[in-house]
């Protein structure tokens, strides 16, 4: 697999795809336009350079699944169905329930597509379970034409990416003409995002089902049960705040919602195989990149931040 390296320290990176006040490199990543918005959440495009004879050991925890293509380098993952590598296509990637191990030898280049809970099962048909911690070698959006080189050139800014991968969502969903998600689906998201210590039966309660109801929303839309879904969020919340890319005004109240330092060791260990200061400890490169987008994407769906603007951890 060629040498290791620490994940940040032989990276080069191209200054448009930004980086946080420490300087380590971030992704290019927007909301997409009004008219995919009920079905995608995110669109990131990653632009690193580094040594093809280096292997970048990271990891990602997405809550979201994503439609990646990847470009020039070869990577690899640890999958719940055993390790796989891919090189210059289509993937597809449930999203994980913990931290999967994920690395990557030379360029760096990721263009995904951030789905909205409940929109696979919209657009594919497909419930979230079974892709859970899992990768596909798949391209079920038509992606790619002609190869992902061509169509993802390596000398294209992130931005020209992001609005081939658009257009390409844009044919496929006027070719199918989906549904769109179930809006209790995206209420329960924003419930994580604004207040993850609320428990499934006051949601519930709040929006007028059944606790019964609500965990097959949550396991058909999300993959998981909603408790683990919330747990999550937790965890994700502090670890962009350890990562450097959360909103420093939020830091205590991220803290607080742990019941001691235990509860906090113990959830987070669950999620990410080590505790908090262990996880500060090392270079996190692809992870930070991970955790970054949801942060924006987050303080963006609580209106925290206006439209287009740029969240407070990014450097000038």
């Amino acid at each position: 697999m060629g040498k290791q390296a620490s994940a940040d320290a032989p990276v080069q990176f191209a200054p448009r795809s930004g980086v946080n006040r420490s300087g380590m490199p971030l992704a290019a990543s927007r909301a997409p336009a009004k008219d995919l918005d009920p079905w995608i959440g995110r669109l990131v495009a990653s632009k690193l350079e580094a040594d093809e004879a280096t292997h970048i050991a990271c990891g990602i925890c997405n809550d979201l699944a994503f439609a990646r293509i990847v470009v020039g380098g070869t990577w690899d993952a640890q999958t719940a169905d055993g390790p796989m590598e891919f090189r210059d296509e289509a993937i597809l990637f449930g999203p994980q329930s913990r931290h999967m191990p994920v690395g990557c030898c030379g360029h760096v280049i990721a263009i995904g597509i951030g789905f909205r809970p409940g929109a696979i099962p919209c657009l594919l048909g497909r419930e979230m379970a079974p892709l859970v911690d899992r990768i596909e070698r798949a391209d079920p959006f038509g992606l790619i034409t002609n190869s992902a080189a061509q169509d993802y050139p390596l000398d294209a800014e992130p931005e020209d990416w992001l609005q081939t991968v658009e257009e390409a969502m844009r044919a496929f969903i006027a070719r199918v003409q989906p549904e769109m998600p179930d809006p209790l689906a995206a209420a329960f998201e924003h419930a994580s995002f604004a207040d993850p210590t609320i428990t499934p039966g006051d949601f519930a309660a709040e929006h007028g089902m059944s606790s019964r109801k609500l965990e097959r929303l949550v396991r058909r839309d999300f993959g998981m049960t909603a408790s683990t879904v919330l747990r999550r969020a937790k965890a994700l919340d502090l670890a962009a705040q350890l990562c450097g890319v959360a909103d420093e005004e939020e830091e205590s109240e991220l803290l607080l919602r742990y019941f001691d330092q235990s509860h906090l060791i113990r959830d987070f260990k669950a999620f990410f195989g080590t505790t908090p200061a262990a996880f500060r400890s090392q270079p996190r490169l692809f992870l930070r990149i991970n955790v970054e987008t949801r942060q924006a994407r987050r303080l963006a769906e609580l209106d925290r931040i206006k439209p287009g603007a740029e969240p407070p951890w990014r450097g000038e």
